[in-house]
């Protein structure tokens, strides 16, 4: 028989990107007592990789639990970006409501949209947080109208419609249910979830089954399987059956050695837990999300949403240019393939996969970002390797070619509005919507393959010059949409090995824009900047101006260099062509021609041409 367990709540935090979920679950977590009152705490203390802290985005789903009068409340704090939606769907599978977060200015956005429609689709009840209330651009009556909209748009029921709503400041640490309040404690948001998300239901006597949501790793114990307990109560030293709805192969019988409850920030071992706790599980081999821990007498598999397919590829290889093995600690094909098999411990959505070359893998993610937070980990702990261009996974589907497509959203100020439409039409993108937006925006809404958008948002930036705002989300698969043209200027490419000198780039400069300046250390095959034209030219900047009678030395001070183009690794990825690659080490990126040889590349070219 089914019981409610009233003394738990199991809730994720929703949004964008960008709009406060983390800041919200700091402020929860620390109005709950969960710190001691001398304890020192950074913020946005759930983003706890550095890249995570750095770029102000949070990639991997994170739990903790939070105690309110008898309650105990299991947050889970999700990523907002398209790339790591497949970590949404699946964390939504272990709750039994969501709190979904909307910026005061900004409205609800793509990714509000993504996030709230899976959170309906498995009929979860919403307590909606307006956020940044205390923006001075804020505009919660409106927002308050532009969700509801939105419920209405995604077929909400009755019930959801009828959402609570809460006008909070994460940073200022107060909710309440009153838009122009400045101060108090977060004690209205509490209220709201314990009032209006269910608490978890299940049946106590029934045999065990708990379905793994999210996969984390540790150094010392393995994989450890993160998952909510649907029926009955699992016991260490249990044996268990492991059994996976999409792979009847999983079958296993196992003990369990280790199990953990959450508190806080901590995992606290337990000896037994029962029907509605979130519960970390180690010591099983090899379990994978989607898998269901269940009793022996009655093995049972639970439905389970399958993982995102991966969307975007790019090979990576040991690195072979002329500084190879010069700042990494890690350069060698075993260390890097250790690495990158390792990841595939927590990432789920990752695929990698052998090619003809021992010294080259191929790994497949679910976009850019995904990709080049991989690569930015991998460099960050001391790896050396060189990664192509990346390039999108094609699908045949009933016997036609099809490719992955993206729905992008774009707000611009009027001025720029004809060089964005123009310039996504070349990419083949259409143009689906057009309206006014709040602040004298303009939203533009397109359906373009995902192919299309590989190099474009730094196009985006300099077309707007900064004032635009563009958000992607994965949609779906179509018929290819035939040749997009590629970048439109070739690289300017370094003409022998040596030091970059003033002289050198003064005349190189007049040819393109460069990526770097005097003293530089170059190779022969390195590219050095982007050419004005569309070809590709060799050029010297290691040239010395020859000193005669007439000529002095000094004179070279007068030469005045533009400051070269800082390009951060996107960009670089971005750039990067088919004949070219990108050397990635813990200081350095560069990108450089697949043949390094200038003669051996001219006669490549002729034999093509």
């Amino acid at each position: 028989m089914e019981q409610k367990v009233e003394n738990i709540r199991n809730v994720a935090i929703i949004a964008h990107v960008d709009h406060g979920k983390t800041t919200l679950v700091d402020q929860l977590l620390r109005q709950s007592g969960i710190f001691r009152s001398n304890q020192v705490v950074q913020e946005r203390v759930m983003d706890s990789g550095d890249i995570e802290r750095e770029r102000g985005i949070t990639i991997l789903s994170k739990n903790t639990a939070v105690n309110f009068g008898d309650t105990k409340i299991n947050i889970i704090d999700t990523p907002g970006h398209a790339d790591f939606g497949g970590e949404v769907e699946r964390v939504l599978k272990m709750v039994d409501g969501v709190v979904l977060v909307v910026d005061a200015f900004e409205g609800p956005m793509p990714q509000t949209k993504f996030v709230l429609r899976k959170a309906l689709e498995l009929d979860h009840p919403v307590v909606v947080c307006v956020n940044k209330v205390d923006r001075p651009e804020a505009r919660p009556d409106e927002v308050v109208d532009e969700v509801l909209e939105l419920f209405m748009e995604l077929d909400a029921n009755d019930k959801q419609l009828d959402s609570p709503f809460v006008f909070a400041s994460a940073r200022g640490g107060y909710a309440s249910t009153d838009a122009s309040a400045r101060e108090g404690d977060m004690m209205p948001l509490f209220d709201a979830i314990l009032n209006h998300i269910p608490c978890p239901t299940g049946n106590l006597d029934a045999p065990l089954q708990a379905l793994i949501s999210t996969i984390d790793f540790s150094e010392y114990v393995g994989r450890i399987g993160i998952g909510k307990i649907e029926n009955g109560t699992i016991h260490v030293n249990d044996e268990v059956v492991v059994l996976n709805m999409h792979d009847e192969d999983t079958l296993k019988k196992l003990r369990i050695t280790k199990l953990y409850l959450f508190e806080g920030l901590q995992r606290v071992e337990v000896k037994e837990a029962s029907v509605g706790n979130i519960v970390a599980i180690s010591g099983i081999e090899n379990i994978m999300i989607g898998d269901t821990i269940c009793s022996p007498e009655k093995p049972e598999a639970l439905p389970f949403v399958k993982i995102s397919e991966p969307t975007l590829s790019m090979n990576f290889s040991v690195n072979d240019s002329p500084f190879a093995g010069q700042d990494g600690k890690f350069v060698t094909s075993r260390q890097v393939r250790e690495r990158l098999y390792k990841e595939l411990n927590t990432d789920v959505s990752l695929r990698i996969d052998e090619t003809d070359s021992m010294d080259c893998l191929r790994v497949s993610g679910r976009g850019e970002l995904h990709l080049s937070i991989l690569i930015e980990t991998l460099r960050r702990e001391g790896y050396e390797f060189q990664v192509s261009k990346p390039e999108v996974l094609l699908k045949e589907i009933e016997g036609k070619q099809c490719e992955p497509m993206e729905l992008v959203t774009i707000d611009v100020p009027e001025e720029f509005v004809g060089n964005v439409i123009e310039k996504l039409g070349s990419r083949k993108g259409e143009m689906t919507n057009m309206y006014p937006a709040k602040g004298g925006y303009t939203r533009l809404e397109f359906s373009i393959p995902a192919r299309g958008l590989i190099g474009y948002r730094n196009e985006f930036l300099t077309d707007t010059k900064g004032n635009g705002i563009l958000n992607s989300i994965f949609d779906g698969y179509e018929p290819y949409k035939g040749e997009i043209p590629t970048r439109s200027q070739g690289s300017l490419v370094a003409f022998e090995s040596g030091d970059a000198i003033t002289y050198g780039l003064y005349n190189a400069q007049e040819r393109g824009s460069l990526f770097i300046g005097a003293g530089v250390k170059v190779y022969e095959g390195m590219i050095v900047g982007r050419n004005a034209r569309v070809d590709d030219m060799d050029i010297n900047v290691c040239k010395k101006k020859q000193l005669t009678n007439t000529r002095s030395s000094g004179s070279d001070d007068s030469l005045r260099l533009t400051p070269p183009i800082q390009m951060s690794l996107e960009q670089c990825m971005e750039f990067i062509g088919e004949d070219e690659l990108l050397e990635v080490t813990p200081l350095n990126l560069r990108m450089r021609k697949k043949v390094l040889d200038n003669n051996l590349r001219r006669k490549q070219r002729a034999r093509s041409n």
